[in-house]
């Protein structure tokens, strides 16, 4: 696991170097990440799986957040690699359902999180042009 985790470090070249933050930055940007993944992992699994508690996709959004905030400076091919696999096991422990079925929970949470965050990116793109 680790060779592949060095292999895949080695083949890309977009290391991020994050600046050093405070330690309420730090808890601040897991929170936020949390509650995005948590949002996103409700939203994908009540589309899958139909009717289901939200507090179950707050719990499976802490996988997504932990391994985001804590490979930061890695690769982000390798934290998208290490993610899917955190929220597969995850949605794996937390619906009990068939690896099937967590397959497609965890690509549809994916695609939801991915379109989530790139309209609030497009959003504040658009905020950051306007006038005054």
């Amino acid at each position: 696991m680790a060779a592949v985790a060095a292999a895949v470090v080695a083949a890309t070249d977009a290391v991020v170097e994050p600046a050093t933050g405070t330690p309420l930055q730090f808890v601040a940007t897991f929170v936020g990440g949390w509650l995005l993944f948590g949002f996103t992992a409700h939203a994908a699994a009540t589309y899958v799986l139909g009717d289901v508690p939200w507090k179950r996709g707050f719990l499976v959004g802490l996988a997504p957040a932990v391994v985001t905030v804590a490979l930061v400076r890695f690769s982000p091919l390798l934290i998208v690699a290490v993610g899917l696999a955190a929220d597969f096991a995850a949605v794996r422990a937390v619906y009990r359902v068939r690896y099937r079925t967590t397959a497609f929970v965890v690509v549809m949470h994916y695609t939801v999180s991915l379109a989530v965050v790139l309209l609030v990116a497009n959003v504040l793109a658009i905020l950051g042009t306007a006038p005054g």
